[in-house]
C-alpha cells in the first residue's frame, strides 16, 4: 500500500528542522530582511502590469536567494535546485511546497537588475552590518 502524506507531515518535518537547530531560521530571526525593501523596489525596474503577464516575484524572497546563493556558494542553477529540495531553503525564502521557485534565468535576471541599478553592493554591505549588530 503506497503511503499517503498527512496534513502535518510538512509542519513535523519543520519542527524537525528547528530542533535540529536550522541555522537559516536563526538568520532569519537575527535579521529584519524588510529593511531591505525600500533599496530593492527602488533598484527593480518593474514593468507595467495593465498589460498582464506574471507578476514579479517578491524582491526580499529574491534578495534572500541572493543571500543563499552567497552563504552556501550557489550559481542559479544550483539554487535554483536547493530551492526545490531543501525545505530549509524554502523556508528561509518564504515558498511553501505549493508556490512556484525561481528559475536561475530569474535569479539571473534580478542579481543584474541590482547590478546595473548599482544596489548591490550596498546592499549586501548593509547586511553584514546588521549581522554584526
Amino acid at each position: 500500500m503506497a503511503y499517503k502524506p498527512g496534513f502535518f507531515d510538512v509542519d513535523e518535518r519543520y519542527a524537525a528542522l528547528s530542533a535540529a537547530g536550522d541555522p537559516l531560521e536563526r538568520l532569519s530571526a537575527v535579521v529584519d530582511f524588510e529593511i531591505f525593501r525600500p533599496v530593492l523596489e527602488a533598484a527593480l525596474r518593474r514593468s507595467d502590469r495593465s498589460r498582464g503577464g506574471r507578476p514579479p516575484y517578491d524582491a526580499v524572497l529574491m534578495f534572500r536567494i541572493l543571500v543563499l546563493q552567497a552563504l552556501y556558494s550557489l550559481s542559479d542553477e544550483q539554487a535554483e535546485f536547493q530551492l526545490r529540495d531543501r525545505l530549509s531553503f524554502m523556508r528561509f525564502v518564504g515558498l511553501g511546497l505549493h508556490q512556484a521557485v525561481p528559475d536561475a534565468k530569474t535569479i539571473w535576471l534580478y542579481r543584474e537588475q541590482l547590478k546595473q541599478a548599482g544596489a548591490i553592493d550596498g546592499l549586501f554591505r548593509r547586511f553584514d552590518e546588521v549581522l554584526a549588530e
